[in-house]
């Protein structure tokens, strides 16, 4: 075989490696992603491969040094793929092909990972200060994937961009509102509720210097508060939508899961704890979940 030959097959091999983590990990954004243009998918499911594979590093071990020290790993892969040097694994191979087909700006997957990095590095007792901060952390790991998206299929459109900052930060604080049971079992504590929003429904401790959001019946109220803050994003992304070239409405569908998402949290009445949103897609059944999507997609709507 020659070297072209292999070299071929392994970024194949890579891209299937990529487009299954997204279809294990990240299910709702996988059926997004099927209807980009097939021209744009390799480096949408690249991108979102990058980010399964940061967002479990610290979810996949007992110790957070371990998670902190993936993390740093992916860090220098970041800096070698984007110094073009080949690192061999499959994202990282995708990566270093997506980058070298598309004008992407580094800066944003360099901005994703740091996000990624400063959360793990956080001081276990530590919760972010107010909802500001929280969205910064969403459009930091979830707007990023969009804008970059957006780069990799040459749609240059300022509107486009503002609406793909208020789909990430919507999408990623309903998505940390849904892993919250996932880190009171793994942590002890609830870890994304700001202070400012936990004062304001009584659930704030400050014992011995230490802070801390407690479990306690306010805390539907609470998460109606974050889920609220991604409602309003989600209106502000519609409004937009006269305004967005019909080229990337595609790239912006994942606020239709997003809105899923916010439904089925409204229909638990902001329980997280509530089984039931954990079924199928975001709470409700997948083929329901297609529906939703296709009829968005056909409609050239998000």
């Amino acid at each position: 075989m020659s070297r072209g030959a292999a070299a071929t097959g392994s970024l194949r091999t890579a891209l299937s490696y990529c487009v299954q983590q997204v279809r294990s990990y990240d299910y709702h954004n996988y059926l997004c992603l099927l209807h980009l243009p097939p021209a744009m998918r390799k480096a949408a499911f690249t991108f979102r491969a990058f980010n399964v594979e940061t967002a479990k590093a610290m979810d996949v071990v007992s110790d957070p040094r371990k998670g902190l020290m993936r993390l740093l790993w992916w860090k220098d892969v970041v800096d070698k793929v984007c110094a073009g040097k080949k690192v061999e694994h499959p994202v990282a191979l995708a990566l270093s092909s997506v980058l070298s087909e598309h004008k992407v700006s580094k800066h944003w997957l360099k901005r994703s990972l740091e996000a990624r990095i400063n959360d793990g590095n956080r001081d276990e007792d530590a919760i972010p200060e107010n909802v500001p901060e929280l969205e910064r952390y969403a459009e930091d790991t979830q707007s990023t994937i969009l804008y970059m998206t957006l780069q990799a299929g040459g749609i240059q459109s300022t509107v486009a961009d503002h609406a793909a900052s208020h789909i990430g930060k919507a999408s990623g604080l309903l998505l940390l509102l849904k892993a919250l049971p996932h880190h009171v079992s793994k942590q002890g504590k609830i870890p994304y509720i700001p202070a400012s929003v936990a004062e304001e429904c009584g659930l704030l401790a400050r014992e011995g210097g230490r802070t801390e959001v407690r479990m306690g019946d306010a805390l539907p109220d609470a998460v109606f508060k974050v889920a609220s803050v991604a409602e309003a994003h989600l209106q502000k992304a519609r409004e937009l939508a006269t305004s967005v070239p019909a080229e990337a409405v595609p790239v912006l569908l994942p606020a239709v899961p997003a809105q899923v998402l916010l439904d089925s949290l409204r229909r638990r009445e902001f329980n997280v704890f509530d089984s039931r949103l954990s079924s199928g897609v975001h709470g409700i059944s997948p083929l329901w979940y297609q529906l939703k999507l296709n009829w968005h997609a056909w409609r050239n709507k998000y």
